[in-house]
């Protein structure tokens, strides 16, 4: 290729092209706001009918269950929520991580990758009430471990956060690029220690966010709690006790006759919402300096 064909303009773009162009541009806007009418109508909804609920007596007060006069608020709703999921972050994301890392560090093609592949994917798809009967089963009705108990809510909410965890952990770390694992080797350096200092800083933000979107959906679930950690209006930090949920205590008011029983499901929906909201800033916050540094 000569000089002036390397710095000739380059050929205009055919009218056709630029008429394709736009009405596929104009098909990803209408796409997008077509997505974004059921997320709108959801927080119109809740900032509607949850609004009036809110207030600092719904924050600091425990549900009382008394029908004829204050119904209570959803602090331990909240604090059971938080203790719930924290504890099934706490055992799913390592498991989950590191089962991602044997997948496309160790495994990749194996036979046994392959099967272990399988096996999440068939989690993946298995309706969220299986894990709580799951649970229900083997530690509630043997009677060996005892009877309800929020740490066993965990466990049904770490088995359907597993799944989750792995899959988009797996997708996340074989986007690291290869060149980078070769160069680390090629140094000297352990397997291990690649691992621990190239691929996981390297795929960081996206196991943030994989794990983000298994926390979301554990934080909603309703049917593992009923079966594990049942409902209770008082506030507890014993995990080997019955403890309260924002899910559970939701399905328990929506059904209710009267409108003060709805209106705090409705608040504690909100209130669920901002929790994962204020959960997915704070960790988009902590990923970027960590990216930055």
């Amino acid at each position: 290729m000569s000089v002036m064909d390397a710095t000739s303009p380059l050929p205009a773009v055919s009218p056709g092209r630029r008429r394709k162009d736009l009405v596929m541009r104009g098909l990803l806007a209408l796409a997008t706001l077509v997505a974004l009418v059921p997320l709108v109508l959801v927080l119109y909804y809740l900032l509607r009918k949850g609004l009036g609920a809110i207030s600092w007596h719904f924050f600091s007060t425990d549900p009382t269950g008394n029908f004829l006069g204050d119904p209570g608020g959803i602090k331990s709703a909240i604090l059971g929520t938080i203790e719930i999921v924290a504890l099934a972050t706490a055992i799913a994301v390592p498991a989950g991580v590191g089962v991602a890392l044997y997948l496309t560090e160790y495994g990749r093609d194996s036979k046994f990758a392959a099967a272990v592949r399988y096996f999440v994917d068939v989690m993946t798809g298995v309706p969220s009430i299986v894990f709580g009967l799951f649970i229900y089963i083997t530690l509630i009705l043997s009677g060996g471990v005892g009877s309800f108990a929020g740490w066993k809510g965990s466990l049904a909410l770490a088995l359907l956060m597993l799944p989750i965890v792995t899959r988009s952990a797996e997708v996340v770390l074989l986007l690291v690029p290869d060149h980078l694992r070769e160069a680390a080797l090629a140094l000297g350096a352990p397997r291990w220690r690649v691992v621990a200092r190239v691929i996981l800083p390297t795929a960081l933000p996206g196991l943030v966010t994989g794990s983000l979107l298994a926390i979301a959906r554990a934080a909603g679930e309703t049917a593992p709690l009923l079966f594990t950690a049942a409902i209770v209006n008082g506030s507890t930090f014993n995990l080997g006790a019955r403890m309260n949920s924002l899910p559970a205590q939701i399905f328990n008011d929506v059904g209710q006759a009267q409108d003060r029983l709805v209106a705090r499901a409705w608040g504690a929906a909100l209130t669920l919402v901002a929790l994962i909201l204020l959960l997915t800033l704070a960790a988009r916050f902590v990923s970027r300096r960590s990216r930055l540094t």
